[in-house]
């Protein structure tokens, strides 16, 4: 076998060079910040080259920290990989998904259906959380996100730009349309989405008004406000107002029915929906045929 590095030292500098920080890697390690600089110049003097900069507190990456950080993040993600395989019973293939709350239902799910009708006896594990993740350290094969600038250095792969556009029941716009035209509208009939304080790029009724032609800024203090955009699609569904819905949320629903677009007037999102994948998971069977899934699904952009 090939000389080894010293795998304490390689542990020690993949989590230095994620944190940024010598302090927070002792903290993750349970370790002195004096254990942790022993263990980089252990490794430095292993390779002969220096691997980090060292400005007071602050850290940053060498061109030799650089080149060797994406090889040891994957070889030490591939280790843990094999242990919770092992711990869970044999090496059978599971795929980890990890999505955002709002794509999960609506979006993810009804697709997950056809990936099993190809990989019947694939476990799943679908987590849904915030970024960001931490992919190597949770196991995820694969992060479903939005926005392309999230994980630098993984490889992505866009899904789609979806858009916006206004949606109710029909019985909703029975009652209360009445043909009238959304300019129109009472302020109380619009469910307004609130993305959290984390996003600001995410069109609004006032975006919707302007994109159409008007002048109209709906306050949503006088509507409905969700936290979700499955929220609002749901609240739609349910007869609670008109929401902004993002089409590819809302398709189900308007193909069958349940749901009436009510102009087909639109409005992008601020980025696209991405996939991020580690190396080491990229060439993977089931990672490879759900991402190609996801984007032939897709609607065009």
């Amino acid at each position: 076998m090939d000389r080894l590095p010293p795998l304490n030292a390689i542990k020690t500098f993949e989590v230095a060079a994620r944190t940024g920080s010598f302090t927070l890697a002792a903290t993750e390690l349970g370790v002195s910040s004096a254990a942790v600089s022993q263990q980089i110049r252990n490794l430095e003097t292993w390779f002969d080259k220096q691997l980090f900069v060292r400005n007071g507190n602050r850290i940053t990456l060498t061109d030799a920290g650089h080149a060797i950080y994406p090889q040891a993040a994957r070889a030490l993600g591939d280790i843990a990989a094999i242990g919770r395989r092992m711990l869970e019973g044999g090496l059978r293939t599971r795929l980890v998904v990890s999505v955002p709350f709002s794509l999960a239902e609506l979006w993810l799910a009804p697709r997950l259906t056809v990936l099993l009708d190809t990989f019947p006896h694939m476990a799943i594990d679908v987590r849904v959380e915030d970024d960001p993740v931490d992919l190597a350290r949770q196991g995820v094969d694969l992060r479903i996100s939005y926005g392309d600038y999230h994980y630098p250095g993984l490889r992505m792969v866009r899904l789609v730009h979806d858009d916006v556009l206004p949606v109710c029941s029909p019985e909703f716009w029975h009652r209360h349309g009445n043909g009238a035209d959304l300019a129109d509208v009472h302020e109380s009939m619009f469910i307004h989405t609130n993305w959290g304080p984390n996003y600001a790029s995410h069109p609004t009724w006032a975006d919707w008004f302007s994109a159409s032609g008007g002048n109209r800024s709906p306050d949503p203090s006088h509507g409905r406000r969700v936290g979700l955009s499955s929220l609002a699609i749901a609240s739609a569904r349910l007869g609670l107002g008109i929401a902004l819905g993002q089409r590819v949320m809302a398709r189900a629903d308007l193909e069958a029915g349940r749901l009436v677009a009510l102009s087909p007037v639109s409005v992008r999102l601020g980025h696209p929906y991405c996939a991020f994948i580690p190396p080491a998971k990229a060439d993977r069977a089931d990672v490879v045929g759900l991402v190609e899934l996801l984007a032939k699904t897709a609607p065009p952009t």
